[in-house]
């Protein structure tokens, strides 16, 4: 995090002109949230990193993309546009992650020291209700996006393991394409049925239009409906939002379209594995717990750890062919290609390898183990990570990789949300980036 403002703030030293730096909030823990901005155009892009605190990779593409932008004047005056870079959206989660970014990056280091908060604590999602607390992160980025109106969000995330794909709160055509081609040239395998995005539209391969949020149980929230977000926030000013995400371990079966052999037993298998990996981490949590109060912030490790494991009773469910007695099961999965389930097995074991790692991360905090729960824990660690590496074929994206593939697919959106309000302001249409508000629909 310091390494990442500390270049941001070289950056506005060598082009004060071009670029500056500003405080637009402050996290819980006072770390302030800095925005760097490129160019005096009056249509704003509003670019997000770190909105996930294990996915660190934003940080790298924010700073890529702004000296694109201060070298190439098309992205700027050419067309009037301001590059507006959040460069942590969740600094204090990000410092949590700080025992892995040095490396080595392996999938056993990662687990071991992996951190994110609970659902309730991420900065990009919204409250449910008048009496909610809004998080001070998530009011400095609502407060940005209602100052600037940007008629771009590009939201940048990282999928720990499996591949790239975008998501849009509007259509951008033209998208799906240009994402290949930078996967293709970068070597990203793109996410084909990403697991999350199960039950929406597809706009294009590896492209998918996010739904309007809607009331919906937790555990549907995360795989059928976008949650009240950030990314549909900025909506009424004409905005259209990207989430684009990179992969950090790229797995090529991933982006298999072809049929599967047996969809149902792959769904059985899947759905078994996810309750036989939940009764055990459910276990070790049960024989730790007595031990937790001398870890510590032990209440923001065990937060995440509580969220996975309500959920994957729920998903077991839902994907499973034979729990359909109420049509809330498999039945109601759209048609399921190789991609779909082999993202579908990933998401299954990530849930487990999350929880086994909080947990791991909690019983050394401790400083000691009167359970023995470390020794069972690195097995499962262990034999979890050799899946992922021996049956999926994970392999490490450099980082370098991951960030450009990220700055390829925002320049490609902003190019085409370009083209897009052009078209809109010759036909006298309303476009996106106007004043005029536009209502939100609620499914």
């Amino acid at each position: 995090m310091d390494e990442l403002g500390a270049r941001a703030a070289a950056l506005v030293a060598r082009r004060p002109g071009a670029a500056r730096l500003r405080r637009v909030g402050t996290s819980r823990a006072g770390t302030p949230l800095w925005l760097l901005s490129v160019g005096h155009g009056s249509r704003h892009v509003l670019v997000v990193a770190g909105p996930h605190a294990n996915e660190p990779v934003g940080g790298a593409t924010v700073l890529r993309l702004a000296e694109r932008a201060l070298a190439d004047p098309r992205l700027t005056e050419g067309a009037d546009a301001t590059w507006n870079l959040l460069l942590c959206l969740d600094p204090d989660g990000s410092r949590r992650n700080e025992g892995w970014l040095a490396g080595p990056y392996t999938l056993r280091h990662y687990f071991r020291n992996f951190f994110r908060p609970g659902f309730l604590e991420q900065p990009e999602w919204l409250p449910d209700g008048a009496d909610a607390v809004v998080l001070p992160e998530t009011r400095a980025l609502l407060d940005l996006q209602d100052e600037l109106r940007p008629f771009l969000q590009c939201s940048l995330h990282g999928v720990d393991v499996g591949g790239g794909f975008v998501e849009l709160t509007r259509d951008l055509p033209g998208l799906a394409p240009r994402v290949a081609r930078a996967a293709a040239r970068l070597g990203i395998p793109r996410e084909l049925g990403a697991y999350d995005t199960l039950y929406w539209p597809n706009v294009g391969p590896a492209v998918y239009r996010i739904p309007p949020p809607r009331r919906v149980g937790l555990a549907a929230a995360i795989t059928e409906a976008a949650v009240e977000s950030t990314w549909f926030h900025p909506h009424r000013h004409g905005t259209v939002t990207a989430v684009v995400e990179a992969p950090m371990w790229g797995v090529r079966a991933v982006e298999d379209p072809s049929p599967p052999a047996d969809r149902d037993a792959a769904l059985r298998a899947v759905s078994r594995t996810l309750r036989q990996d939940a009764r055990l981490l459910e276990g070790v949590l049960c024989r730790i717990r007595p031990q937790l109060a001398a870890a510590p912030d032990a209440a923001r490790l065990l937060a995440p750890v509580d969220d996975y494991l309500l959920v994957c009773p729920g998903l077991a469910d839902a994907w499973d062919p034979d729990t359909d007695t109420d049509g809330a099961g498999a039945g109601r999965l759209p048609p399921l290609s190789t991609a779909h389930l082999a993202a579908l097995r990933i998401a299954g074991r990530r849930l487990a390898l999350r929880t086994a790692g909080l947990l791991h991360r909690l019983v050394r905090g401790t400083g000691h183990d009167p359970a023995g729960a470390l020794p069972d824990l690195d097995r499962l660690l262990d034999t979890w990570c050799a899946d992922y590496r021996d049956c999926y074929g994970a392999r490490w994206i450099p980082v370098a990789r991951q960030a450009e593939y990220q700055t390829r697919v925002v320049l490609s959106a902003f190019e085409l949300a370009q083209r897009y309000a052009r078209a809109c302001s010759r036909s006298g249409e309303p476009g996106w980036g106007t004043q005029a508000a536009v209502p939100m629909h609620r499914e």
